[in-house]
């Protein structure tokens, strides 16, 4: 039984890779309006995204797992679309969950392909639900915009979409600076999961106040209030989404059937024989304010934290690196750390303070060497003296005479040496592996394919070790 349970986690988790992988070519679905016209949507990205890289997460790989007693058959199950309709009039929600062809559509996908990004997402939700239902609920929010982050971002708290849409609640810099986030070169408040659901909050009651309508108020996450207005004028003042939905944006016409998928999903998942993962969660975190720069691998180095779970915990900060000394900066640690680190936060700031903290306040500018150019020799003149200065103590300078045929055949040679370096280069590109970096990672950041990367490379996992070289080209 045990060796059954082993094949089936396996299998299960083989099985989920190669649909990830199969589904990333597929961008669009296609459904029946009620016009009788097959119409093409655009599926978010969060729903192409490889299961390999969600399971590499610090989180995944630490706190989940899968469940072993889950016995149901990897099959998904399928249903009359009345059965669907009762389900969905059942779920309790103030936001209206209607059911057509296009919301169908997208329930099969997440039943289907995606059934084992489900199951993840069924395990990381207890991560984060709980801070979302919280900030939402402070600011008297229908509580089922909960699921919002799993069609932007597959809970994924470090998702960067194509157009630069950040964090679990996928905010683009402009609209997430307006929300009051942070985002400089050390620091993007976005990746801060907490801070983030709250500006997320905020953002989704100014647009109510705007809509009064849910749906429009979901379009418009999505798309922007402004594209939203424009389609309502369009349509000569019409408010519900169903009836402007032509108008509206092609990415945005299919934001609303998903996150009523998305809701059916979370709530109905057993129906499809979907196994969430198990979930341990972490120990309890606390912050402590720091007003003073500090490195993780100071952090990790004096109190014994592992890094990769420093950066999970702390994901704002860009570069590893808290700037205390711009203004009072939060540390998350798990609870037991926080003492150990109040004791030796001195100890913390010296160890190799010159080799992480490199940031100079101030510089002394070096003496340079003063040059007369002639037409035909440079004249170098020892540094802090002049010209006129040798003349009159009786020194003599330095004079370097150019032979110009020298000069010539000299610059031809480092031109031939120039273009096979560039040839060469061309040909074979290698990146170093960073901490904490996936295949998935590098092959965005080059414009590659993890499938490319395991053939250059001779992999045949996603095992991959930082400091090392990898071929991406």
């Amino acid at each position: 039984m045990i060796n059954d349970k082993k094949t089936w986690i396996v299998t299960l988790l083989f099985c989920g890779a190669c649909a990830m992988h199969a589904q990333n070519e597929q961008t669009t679905i296609t459904a029946t309006g009620s016009d009788g016209k097959i119409e093409e949507i655009e599926l978010p990205e969060s729903m192409t995204q490889e299961l390999d890289s969600l399971l590499n997460l610090y989180h995944a790989k630490t706190y989940l797992k899968p469940d072993g007693d889950c016995n149901m058959p990897d099959v998904n199950r399928t249903y009359e679309p009345a059965v669907y309709k009762e389900r969905l009039a059942k779920l309790p929600t103030i936001i209206e969950m209607p059911y057509n062809d296009i919301v169908q559509k997208f329930i099969d996908r997440y039943s289907g392909e995606l059934r084992h990004s489900v199951g993840y997402m069924l395990g990381a939700q207890n991560f984060y639900m709980p801070v979302f239902e919280e900030a939402l609920d402070s600011y008297g929010l229908p509580l089922e915009l909960k699921y919002l982050p799993v069609i932007e971002s597959a809970l994924n708290p470090k998702a960067i979409s194509k157009a630069g849409a950040t964090g679990l609640w996928q905010f683009m810099l402009t609209t997430a600076k307006r929300c009051g986030l942070e985002i400089n070169s050390l620091v993007d408040e976005r990746m801060d999961v907490v801070k983030a659901s709250y500006a997320a909050a905020r953002y989704l009651r100014d647009l109510y106040q705007i809509f009064g309508d849910w749906n429009l108020v979901i379009a418009a996450y999505n798309c922007g209030p402004e594209k939203i207005t424009k389609a309502i004028h369009r349509s000569k003042g019409e408010k519900d989404y169903w009836k402007i939905y032509p108008r509206l944006p092609k990415e945005t016409r299919g934001y609303v059937p998903a996150f009523i998928a998305a809701n059916y999903i979370m709530n109905y998942y057993c129906e499809h024989n979907i196994c969430p993962l198990l979930t341990t969660l972490p120990a309890k975190t606390d912050t402590v304010m720091l007003n003073r720069d500090v490195h993780f691998e100071q952090i990790a180095h004096v109190t014994g934290i592992d890094i990769n779970q420093l950066k999970d915990l702390n994901p704002q900060y860009r570069n590893n690196l808290i700037n205390g000394y711009s203004k009072l900066s939060a540390l998350r640690l798990p609870a037991n750390l926080i003492n150990a680190f109040i004791d030796a936060e001195d100890s913390v700031y010296a160890y190799n303070a010159d080799q992480y903290l490199t940031k100079r306040r101030e510089v002394r500018i070096a003496d340079n060497a003063n040059y007369i150019v002639n037409r035909n020799q440079v004249t170098r003149v020892p540094a802090g003296r002049t010209s006129a200065d040798e003349a009159d103590n009786g020194e003599s300078t330095v004079t370097v005479q150019q032979d110009k045929s020298t000069s010539r055949r000299n610059s031809a040679s480092k031109s031939r040496s120039s273009k096979k370096k560039k040839t060469r280069r061309e040909r074979s590109k290698s990146v170093t592996i960073r901490q904490g970096d996936t295949l998935s990672e590098i092959a965005e950041r080059n414009n590659t394919t993890v499938k490319k990367l395991r053939r250059l490379n001779g992999i045949t996992g996603n095992t991959i070790r930082p400091g090392k070289k990898l071929k991406v080209k």
